[in-house]
C-alpha cells in the first residue's frame, strides 16, 4: 500500500516526492475533479493526501470521499504556504466530529 498526493502546486509534490510519495499536480475543478476519481479508483493507494486548495475546488467529492468508509483515506494537508485552518481545528474538529469539548 502507499500513499498519493493530489496537490495545486508543484512545490508541494517536490517536497513529498522527497519522502517518496508520488502524485500530480492538478489546476482547476475538472483536472482535480478527474485526479481525485482515478486516485480513488487505484487499488494499492491506502492514503490520498489533498492540498488543502486542491479540497476547496472539489467539496462534493471530499465529503464523499471522507464517508465512503474504504480505502484510500482521504487526508487534507496544508501546502507550502502553510494551513488556512485556525489554531484550534484539531479541537473543533473532535467536537464536531464526536460531541467531545476538549480544552
Amino acid at each position: 500500500m502507499r500513499a498519493y498526493l493530489i496537490s495545486d502546486n508543484h512545490d508541494t509534490l517536490v517536497g513529498m516526492r522527497l519522502a517518496g510519495i508520488e502524485g500530480e499536480v492538478v489546476h482547476g475543478e475538472d483536472e482535480t475533479s478527474r485526479a481525485m476519481t482515478s486516485a480513488m479508483l487505484m487499488e494499492d493507494v491506502a492514503i490520498l493526501a489533498v492540498t488543502e486548495k486542491a479540497a476547496e475546488l472539489v467539496p462534493d467529492i471530499m465529503q464523499r470521499a471522507r464517508e465512503h468508509g474504504d480505502l484510500p483515506i482521504v487526508v487534507e494537508i496544508p501546502d507550502r504556504h502553510g494551513t488556512k485552518r485556525g489554531a484550534d481545528f484539531l479541537t473543533r474538529y473532535v467536537r464536531d466530529a464526536i460531541g467531545v469539548k476538549m480544552e
